[in-house]
């Protein structure tokens, strides 16, 4: 997930806090100050409003207690400042209560604990470079741009021009003496008392400010952010376990993301998911389309939100610059003015393979959980289209297999989920070079084929249904018979561009276990192989077997731990039986997140599990980050085998939990226009709620793909 053509280079440092609300967010050192050596500031539409945000004390760095996050959109931090004689008590403690959204919002409190009044001098230093989020990224700033500083009364308003835009920030400090390099409090403190001050960052674009932005009168629970999250706390599943751990896991994923969300103006009953914190605040087709699959059991309408807006930007015409082309679906959308200059001024980019695929699948998934039937219609020219992108200009030379190669050197050398410029190699650490065709976009385009077919027999259309399955049953085939290696009993990671299979042997291939396209006769040694000790850290799958060439367990791609990547893993191990496997990865991921604190990371270092040794972040990991906090809940979809049929009138589910699982309850589930209750204790499952046109099959449904066949086959009976 690289933002452009970029690697993640921008360091926030290693105790750095950051607070995220939809495309806005927030990262500092752990008392709250920003350091200009690294990349902190407060961002807004991809652009650095605060640049400097450092607090002292009578002269004097607050010192660092403890920073904790109540809610994802809000940090507080706890310091305290020297004495000016050197003692070792200190007094005087401080506390920064932190929000983002559309600006910022803190409350400074000073509280005094002598018995004595104290003399304080307050000062915050504030600056604001308008630095581009591309290029804080990269650790670079290429902008000349010279902002003023205007004082106003008790406000301090800066601004620039840039590309005939008018940049603004207005910090609003009711109280305080303002200067062009920030503001002062100067107070006295009461003996046992405190002292407290809200100050207001806004942003503004020619003029103009957000409809969000903070407001120093209203209390802070009040603040649009905390609203919009006890909106959405209110509307989500309500998660009842019997182990705590996995309990916080689990809720911390709703909230984080909750706080990912990004609304449309345009629509704003329309909702999608930001890729993820820091560097990712932005609509990425991948892994909106991704993430928003596996929240399905959490809030179905991001799914359709994204679908939505993806559909609206869905391509038009063939643009070598942006690699727009007909019906494919982009990669990401940028809101900053340096961004739009990255992608020629245009903030889409198009260079992705496995969007396209992942677009239909989501449809057929949200059409099986029974989200307005006539808004899945209404996406269906969309789907044909990715379906015509697919085999016209997916499939570059006609081989049934979707292939890339970038069409300008400032793309993606890689477009699919692995996109580090190394991430495809051969077992001897090689790169391959393009086209490639990756064994896991084939997957998702087989299951692409297959919603689509699925869709068609919804709406009664057998012979659409007939040419899609087929589709599929070849596509099914010839994967097989090219991308199998039976010398090593796996798949190859991709085949390059002389057809050579490339035989590195890497978490990929989980994919298309959870896609269906891997024949049953090979499915076992996939399965065996994924959970060997070159591949399975205890933590999880690592992306690439320690045994190859390019193996690094401290690598973006070629040796680390995705959540997201495992939790793939974990459903297609499942789906083909599988349940020991299945259930040791899920049991390893929800290990890693609490050895985490409770929030999975992107991804996070390689090495192998071994007594009192914790997993080892990844430096610069996203974090909360889109589909890693989507991680859990789709686990625990897979160790429920909750599988929903809206369309056919049925909801399978056939709870497999390891021991020592515990009992769950899980409330609010949205399902086919209704709210479930599932219980589960062992393996035995109780559900209330369901509608009159459901029925409940407790056991696993047969395969989505031999469906079709029974419905061209009506001999042949489904279990």
């Amino acid at each position: 997930m690289n933002g452009w053509n970029l690697e993640t280079t921008g360091s926030i440092g290693h105790n750095a806090v950051t607070i995220v609300e939809g495309s806005s967010f927030f990262i500092s050192a752990g008392n709250g100050d920003l350091d200009p050596a690294l990349a902190h500031g407060a961002y807004y539409q991809d652009t650095r409003i605060l640049s400097r945000w450092n607090l002292m004390v009578n002269n004097h760095v607050v010192e660092e207690l403890m920073a904790v996050n109540p809610e994802p959109y809000r940090a507080v931090f706890t310091g305290r400042a020297p004495q000016p004689d050197g003692a070792a008590d200190r007094p005087m403690v401080i506390e920064r209560d932190r929000q983002v959204g559309d600006g910022v919002r803190e409350t400074l409190t000073v509280r005094n604990y002598s018995s004595a009044p104290a003399s304080c001098s307050i000062k915050l230093a504030v600056e604001a470079d308008f630095a581009d989020l591309f290029e804080v990224k990269a650790g670079r700033k290429t902008r000349q741009l010279r902002p003023s500083h205007r004082p106003e009364g008790h406000r301090l308003i800066i601004s620039g021009r840039h590309n005939g835009r008018l940049l603004g920030v207005t910090v609003s400090a009711p109280g305080g003496d303002v200067n062009r390099h920030g503001v002062m409090f100067k107070v006295t403190v009461p003996a046992k008392g405190s002292w407290t001050a809200t100050i207001v960052v806004t942003p503004s674009s020619d003029g103009s400010e957000p409809p969000g932005k903070f407001s120093a009168s209203v209390p802070h629970h009040e603040s649009v952010p905390a609203l919009r999250h006890r909106r959405w706390g209110a509307a989500a599943p309500r998660i009842s376990m019997d182990n705590p751990a996995l309990e916080r896991i689990l809720r911390l994923s709703q909230q984080d993301l909750g706080s990912l969300r990004i609304p449309d103006p345009a629509h704003p009953d329309r909702t999608v998911i930001a890729a993820g914190a820091p560097w990712f605040m932005a609509l990425f087709g991948r892994d909106s389309l991704l993430t928003s699959l596996m929240a399905l059991p959490v809030d179905p309408t991001i799914a359709l939100g994204t679908l939505q807006t993806l559909a609206e930007h869905q391509g038009q015409t063939i643009n070598k610059l942006t690699e727009e082309q007909p019906g494919r679906i982009l990669h990401e959308v940028r809101l900053g003015a340096g961004g739009a200059l990255s992608l020629g001024g245009d903030g889409i980019y198009y260079g992705t393979a496995d969007a396209t695929p992942l677009f239909v699948r989501l449809l057929g998934e949200v059409s099986r959980w029974g989200l307005e039937p006539r808004a899945v219609q209404e996406l269906l020219p969309s789907a044909d289209r990715a379906l015509d992108w697919i085999t016209t200009y997916g499939d570059r030379d006609g081989d049934c297999f979707v292939e890339y190669e970038r069409a300008t050197r400032h793309g993606l050398l890689n477009q699919g989920w692995k996109d580090s410029y190394d991430g495809i190699n051969f077992a001897d650490g090689t790169l391959a070079e393009p086209p490639i065709a990756l064994c896991e976009v084939q997957g998702y385009v087989y299951s692409a084929y297959v919603a689509r077919a699925l869709l068609a027999l919804d709406s009664g259309d057998a012979t659409l249904a007939r040419t899609w399955g087929d589709r599929a049953a070849a596509l099914k085939e010839e994967f097989n018979r090219r991308f199998w290696l039976p010398q090593r009993g796996y798949f190859a990671v991709a085949l390059d561009k002389d057809k050579r299979p490339v035989d590195a042997c890497a978490s990929n291939m989980g994919h298309c276990l959870w896609s269906g396209i891997v024949d049953d006769d090979k499915a076992h040694l996939v399965a065996r192989r994924l959970m060997e000790p070159d591949m399975f850290t205890g933590w999880g799958v690592r992306t690439l077997a320690s045994t190859m060439g390019a193996y690094n367990p401290v690598s973006y791609h070629n040796g680390s731990v995705w959540p997201h990547d495992n939790a793939l893993i974990a459903a297609g191990l499942m789906r083909y039986g599988f349940v020991e496997e299945s259930q040791r990865v899920a049991m390893a991921i929800f290990d890693a997140a609490e050895a985490f604190g409770g929030r999975l990371p992107e991804l996070f270092c390689g090495f192998p599990r071994e007594p009192a040794r914790a997993p080892v972040a990844y430096p610069s990991s996203c974090s909360p980050q889109a589909w890693a906090s989507a991680t859990p809940i789709h686990l625990i979809r897979v160790l429920l085998g909750f599988d929903p049929s809206a369309s056919t009138g049925r909801l399978w589910l056939s709870p497999a939990f390891p021991d020592g699982f515990g009992y769950l309850r899980t409330e609010q589930v949205p399902f086919a226009g209704s709210r479930l209750t599932i219980e589960v204790s062992g393996n035995n499952a109780h559900v209330t709620g369901l509608p009159p046109s459901i029925e409940l099959h407790l056991g696993t449904q047969e395969p989505l793909a031999d469906l079709i066949r029974v419905h061209h086959d009506p001999g042949r009976k489904a279990g």
